[in-house]
């Protein structure tokens, strides 16, 4: 690559968290309804959860590691960036969403804005439902620091006096069951025509002194730690993956020290002890001007009875280029693409459960990743075994915090008779992809659904994704090949139209680049249009700058972690960076490549993958051409021409790695799309 190595390229760690802030922002959009502002900015602490108990994590552990880049001076960089959106949020909490709140009729109330009757409703509400839960732990040579688990809350308090011993230990430990809800709705009746709540913390911090009775307290602080919660299990090594993963779960809560929080009024002594007691320097301390973890407000969000406040329902049509039976008759003759959320998951489920009914469907083979604890997907494939139908599952045992609940479904179909495999040693299988194999006539035929998102009916209301329903004989010779490989780690022959990672997909894209790069030195028309959730492997960003310098139009839609500088002069200036943060979680990907002015000049791919090098090295991965010349404009009408001209939700990125919103009173590609499938109903 002549000139790629010219660009420094941004830092993964600082991208993520510029993803937080866009999502942090819309917290403060008046356009946004109240209730919705307040899940903002519970997401971001979710997401900065999960950025320190894994990428962070991660990083701590490679600057360990002589050779790897990463020194202390970048530890210090990114955790500055994160103290920063760390103030950033509470503020936003505290002097903008949680006034609004207040005007709104909906109060938290803390001990000192709780009048008589409301203090005596806390207080028996303590006495009968927390105070036997609790179990405060005094600290000496036989009673140790206990055992702090991942992301549990507890208070550290400091007392005066001897204890009941006559000893004068000065520190104790209260633990937070979890089993207790974080936010309690007041009764109507002391609530003054107002939606008063009360969170759990402060129900304790107001009696906690009942729990040292004959000692004083000096100083107490509510403390939450972060730990390092990757499960690594040495594949090589196992005979049972399963198993060994079952048994790693139970130590996941006790990782490596990453983060500790506390409330901002936490004497410095206390801070000092707890960083001591979980080895952790002063950058890991994060002292909050609110409650530690605002991701339990959500239990607030659900309680509150307040729908105005609230994002209005929107109910998904069935699609109108499906039958809601007879889908196999239908896919014999055309291919049908399904668009979530705006079309309704319900034509996957609907799907599934026509080949487990139909006597003449004798086999289905399905990959699952994140499917959830409870899913009708998973329900119908155990009905499909009963049925005695041939049932292949492959299950991703090491999708990341959903692998108990995929061990579980994996035991289910086991215990019935399915075959069960759990991918490849070493990479994740990360495809989504069904099969059906039906006996018609005298020949079998195959049908195929194909999807950019998880099999999670859940997740298919939040997020945006694409799936594919087809016939066509050789992609779906290609994905029972993949099933094939996949089962019986055999090699197989190369796949005519899937690209497939870890082995074609990257080297075939970095291919196609190069092709459109030539069209443009060529004076031919040449574009390139990618929507992605992330991009940050290095070759493909290497041949996107390649393209770039040669005169190619190239514009990027990643929703999080973009590391490519765009508009850079001589570097990167044709290409342009966008993100779309809206009322959706963005997940679709597709990839648009232009290089000649012909019909045929053109390729569209929607794929499983995000452009990362965990994608395309160490992840099975599927990335499938959509062939239909009038599906393939459609993909173009609505899953990329209106994020290029969102003017609502769309931010650009600068060549420093900061973003800017494009604008805050043009049209919402979400909402373009919501109103043009409602319509549709």
């Amino acid at each position: 690559m002549s000139s790629a190595p010219r660009l420094k390229l941004l830092s993964r760690e600082q991208a993520i968290l510029e993803f937080n802030r866009r999502v942090l922002a819309q917290a403060q959009r008046e356009d946004v309804p109240l209730l919705e502002r307040l899940r903002y900015i519970c997401i971001v602490s979710s997401n900065l959860d999960e950025f320190f108990e894994v990428r962070f994590a991660d990083v701590l552990e490679a600057s360990r590691t002589p050779g790897t880049g990463i020194d202390r001076q970048y530890l210090a960089d990114v955790a500055k960036e994160a103290h920063q959106l760390v103030d950033d949020q509470y503020q936003i909490f505290n002097d903008v969403v949680g006034p609004a709140l207040r005007e709104a009729g909906i109060y938290i109330l803390n001990h000192a804005h709780r009048n008589e009757a409301q203090r005596d409703w806390v207080a028996d509400f303590f006495h009968r439902q927390v105070r036997p839960l609790l179990v405060p732990i005094g600290l000496d040579p036989s009673h140790p620091f206990p055992q702090v688990a991942n992301k549990t809350l507890n208070f550290i308090v400091r007392l005066s006096g001897r204890d009941a011993f006559g000893r004068d230990n000065d520190i104790a430990i209260v633990r937070i069951p979890r089993v207790l809800p974080r936010v309690i709705k007041l009764p109507p009746e002391i609530s003054d025509g107002k939606q008063c709540f009360v969170l759990l913390s402060s129900v304790i911090r107001s009696h906690l002194g009942e729990l040292f009775a004959g000692r004083e307290m000096q100083a107490f602080s509510q403390f939450r730690l972060t730990r390092d919660s990757d499960i690594d299990v040495d594949e090589d090594d196992v005979t049972d993956l399963r198993q060994a993963l079952r048994s790693k779960m139970s130590t996941r809560q006790f990782g490596q020290s990453v983060r500790l929080e506390v409330v901002f009024n936490c004497p410095k002594d206390l801070s000092d002890f707890l960083l001591e007691q979980f080895g952790l320097d002063e950058q890991a301390l994060y002292q909050v001007n609110g409650p530690v973890n605002l991701v339990r407000l959500t239990q607030l969000i659900d309680q509150a009875d307040a729908d105005p406040l609230r994002f209005a329902n929107y109910q998904a049509g069935w699609p109108q280029t499906l039958p809601q039976a007879g889908m196999f008759e239908h896919l014999r003759h055309q291919d049908c693409l399904l668009h979530h959320p705006f079309e309704s998951f319900d034509a996957v489920v609907a799907f599934l459960r026509e080949a487990v009914y139909d006597p003449d469907v004798l086999a289905i083979k399905q990959t699952i990743y994140r499917t959830g604890s409870e899913s009708v997907l998973m329900d119908l494939l155990l009905e499909a075994v009963r049925r005695g139908k041939e049932v292949l599952a492959v299950v991703e045992l090491k999708a990341r915090f959903d692998e108990e609940a995929n061990i579980n479904w994996a035991e289910r179909l086991e215990a019935l008779g399915a075959q069960v495999v759990y991918g490849i040693v070493g990479l994740k299988t990360h495809a989504k992809m069904m099969l059906v194999t039906r006996r018609e006539g005298n020949r079998l035929r195959r049908y195929a659904h194909l999807s950019t998102g998880n099999y999670n009916p859940k997740t298919a209301r939040l997020y945006t994704d694409v799936g594919y329903l087809t016939s066509n004989a050789e992609i779906t010779a290609d994905v029972d090949m993949v099933f094939q490989q996949l089962s019986s780690l055999t090699h197989q022959k190369s796949t005519r139209h899937l690209l497939l990672a870890p082995f074609s997909m990257q080297s075939h894209l970095i291919r196609t680049i190069k092709r459109v790069a030539e069209a443009a030195q060529a004076g031919q028309p040449a574009r390139i249009v990618l929507k992605l959730n992330s991009l940050t492997d290095e070759p493909l960003i290497g041949a996107l700058l390649e393209a770039g310098q040669a005169g190619v139009s190239i514009d990027l839609i990643v929703r999080g972690a973009c590391i490519l500088p765009p508009g850079v002069p001589g570097l990167s200036e044709n290409i342009r960076v966008r993100s779309i943060v809206g009322r959706m979680l963005e997940h679709t990907r597709v990839l648009y490549f232009r290089w000649g002015p012909g019909d045929d000049d053109e390729v569209l791919y929607l794929s499983s993958a995000d452009w990362m090098n965990r994608n395309m090295t160490r992840r099975i991965e599927a990335a499938w051409p959509v062939r239909d010349a009038a599906l393939r404009q459609r993909v173009i009408d609505e899953c990329l021409v209106p994020y290029l001209l969102d003017h609502r939700d769309a931010w650009r990125q600068l060549g420093d790695g900061r973003y800017e919103r494009v604008s805050q009173d043009g049209v919402s590609a979400q909402q373009a799309l919501m109103a043009r499938f409602r319509a549709l109903i």
